[in-house]
């Protein structure tokens, strides 16, 4: 029986009756398919139309044709020639593959003659079904827009031109979520997923589609940035589900990170943060979101933190080529240390920070983790716009010997450990600046030199409770009691959860006493003057600073994500990775070498980073990074690659 009175539609298994059947709006959000067994992510929008295109193409099966589209400035494009393209793109992007070789469309990009095609013996070896010119060619036909090289997807019934994102499973789990430009100057969270054990899909564009120019000198470039910086059109979450659900999409993006974005970047997704940028470790203090996974050695030791998404994705993707992070007292150069990766904490002020969530905004900085030296040192010039760059290096290479446990001259290291990699490799940079170490003790450089009218006998007399005071105050004023207010108000009065590491410390903030934060600020000042004015001084007008300070970042030791520790607390005390967070110096961590360990995971021998940090004068950032890239050409640095292993066998 038909009954037109009451009309019935079934949507996605919910059946919506009568007139609210009409109002029912169905959202193309793109699609996700499988070509040669490699997923991708077909975008809602064209970038182009080929007009006529049922009529010019061959039909094929599903409604998705995919295609080449292939510029060229020979005259003849022959077998040759493609054969070239294939060999070349094959090498150099993973999101194009033969399979894109169903079509192809040749455009010519030269200055003279008539360009012609031969191409009958390609389309018999690679398959090709159709080939189409531009009009350039005699009888070739035009695009709606011109497009870049790479792979597209062709709508046969509507000629629209789509984009290819392949899919990534994010299986060390380092995203909040992927992401892709919304068309607007903001970005949406990727509609598509690829099967994963409760991990996130990333979506990635083809490296094709991009082509560097001095305005855009990372065009095509991949970016993964930490959830405290905001992003147009998308959340800032901060590690808290409830601070994530709570507010909405922000409208417009931090400005450190839309000086890369307007470098060329393409931002892939957010990577994850210990909660609100306080220090974590995975297994005890991460409760509402799951720890990322450090790939190196047996995959299950801890990533550090704060920037731990950042890091542990910088080395754990190939397809993955920058990650931007914070550094307030450790979370760049932590994660760069544990996971084996370049990263930096900068000199203080080296980039906006407006629209990025504090923790201190006296100490907070931003970083960025790379695999390779010299395209750090790239970044670094980009990014950090205020600085002078020197390509003349110091001299001076202080050694404090309480640092590293000892003289390595006078009681030089057992062969096959961490320590002599760091002798190893501190020898090769003596050489290479033809200087030798200075070896110092540090706690008794300032018993010697400590400002007459100190009266601290010690460093961790007069610096102990520095770090804590600082963060804790600032971010309970900045962060957690606007939060904790707007979420009452939103929810009955009731609290937001809140992670042990920094329910403590915020514990520890509000049982200080008044006039804490202004002494940890003249503390803070006192250090700071004394470094610039005893240890490493600035202006030399070919070095920009007299020396530089080593110090171990990490020596490769475990610390396994399955072993319970103690509960968390304020982070009292001084150590060496406080000399730049109170000096306000920048503090470079480089991957030099492995350590071996009997993992209790893989009942195997595996290795573990062993990572070095560098310190000089404030705001000497790019002489550093001069420096790295220098040392990288000579052999001295290298590259690292992603997986348990930091270098390429």
């Amino acid at each position: 029986m038909l009954l037109c009175a009451l009309s019935s539609v079934v949507l996605g298994g919910i059946v919506i009756h009568g007139v609210a059947a009409a109002q029912v709006a169905i959202q193309n959000t793109g699609r996700t398919l499988t070509l040669g067994n490699v997923s991708y992510f077909v975008p809602s929008s064209p970038v182009s139309m080929l007009p006529n295109a049922a009529l010019l193409v061959k039909p094929a099966t599903g409604d998705l044709v995919p295609f080449s589209v292939i510029p060229t400035s020979k005259i003849i494009f022959d077998q040759q020639a493609l054969e070239e393209t294939v060999s070349v793109w094959s090498t150099t992007d993973d999101v194009w593959s033969e399979a894109f070789l169903t079509g192809v469309y040749i455009t010519f990009n030269g200055t003279r003659g008539v360009p012609l095609t031969s191409l009958g013996g390609a389309q018999k070896k690679f398959g090709i079904d159709f080939v189409l010119c531009s009009k350039s060619y005699p009888l070739g036909v035009g695009l709606t827009k011109p497009l870049s090289s790479g792979p597209y997807f062709l709508e046969t019934a509507s000629g629209n031109i789509f984009e290819a994102f392949r899919l990534y499973n994010d299986e060390n789990q380092s995203f909040l979520y992927g992401t892709i430009p919304d068309g607007q100057g903001g970005f949406q969270v990727l509609p598509a997923r690829v099967p994963g054990a409760a991990t996130e899909t990333i979506g990635v564009p083809s490296r094709l589609y991009f082509t560097p120019t001095p305005e855009k000198p990372f065009a095509g470039f991949r970016l993964a940035v930490k959830d405290i910086y905001d992003v147009k059109g998308l959340r800032t979450g901060c590690g808290n589900r409830a601070f994530w659900q709570l507010y909405p999409p922000k409208e417009r993006t931090a400005p450190a990170i839309q000086r890369l974005l307007d470098g060329g970047m393409v931002l892939v997704g957010k990577a994850k943060t210990s909660q609100f940028a306080n220090g974590e470790t995975a297994t005890d203090d991460w409760v509402d979101l799951h720890a990322p996974y450090n790939p190196r050695g047996d995959g299950y030791q801890d990533g550090s933190s704060s920037s731990t998404g950042p890091g542990t994705a910088e080395a754990a993707y190939p397809w993955l080529d920058f990650a931007v992070g914070s550094d307030t007292g450790g979370s760049m150069r932590g994660p760069a240390g544990a996971n084996g990766v370049f990263g930096n904490r900068p000199s203080h002020g080296a980039v906006s920070l407006d629209d990025v969530m504090p923790l201190s905004p006296e100490l907070d900085t931003a970083g960025i983790f790379s695999r390779d030296a010299k395209l750090w040192a790239a970044v670094g010039h980009w990014w950090y716009q205020n600085f002078t760059s020197f390509s003349h290096f110091p001299k001076k290479i202080i050694f404090p010997v309480d640092f590293f446990g000892g003289s390595f001259l006078t009681n030089p290291p057992a062969a096959g450990t961490a320590r002599a990699t760091f002798n190893s490799f501190i020898s090769r940079l003596e050489g290479f600046l033809n200087t030798t170490r200075t070896e110092v003790t540090f706690a008794d450089l300032w018993n010697t030199t400590k400002p007459v009218n100190v009266s601290a006998p010690t460093l961790q007399t007069l610096l102990s409770t520095t770090y804590a005071d600082l963060i804790t105050l600032d971010q309970i004023a900045l962060v957690a009691d606007p939060f904790i207010s707007d979420y009452g108000a939103a929810n009955g009065g009731r609290m937001p959860f809140i992670d042990p590491a920094p329910l403590a410390r915020w514990g520890y903030g509000r049982g200080l006493p008044a006039g804490r934060k202004e002494e940890a600020l003249a503390n803070k000042t006192i250090f700071m003057d004394w470094f610039a004015s005893e240890v490493i001084k600035a202006g030399d007008p070919q070095t920009c600073a007299d020396g530089i300070l080593l110090y171990p970042q990490s020596s490769g030791g475990t610390n396994y994500r399955n072993r319970y520790i103690s509960a968390p607390s304020a982070p009292l005390g001084f150590s060496s990775g406080r000399i730049a967070v109170h000096a306000e110096t920048p503090d470079m961590v480089v991957p030099i070498g492995e350590a071996p360990f009997n993992s209790t995971i893989t009942g195997k021998t595996e290795f573990l980073p062993v990572t070095l940090s560098f310190i000089t004068a404030k705001g000497c950032d790019l002489m550093l990074f001069n420096l790295f890239a220098a040392l990288q050409d000579a052999g001295i640095l290298n590259p690292v690659v992603t997986g348990s292993r930091m270098f390429a066998s």
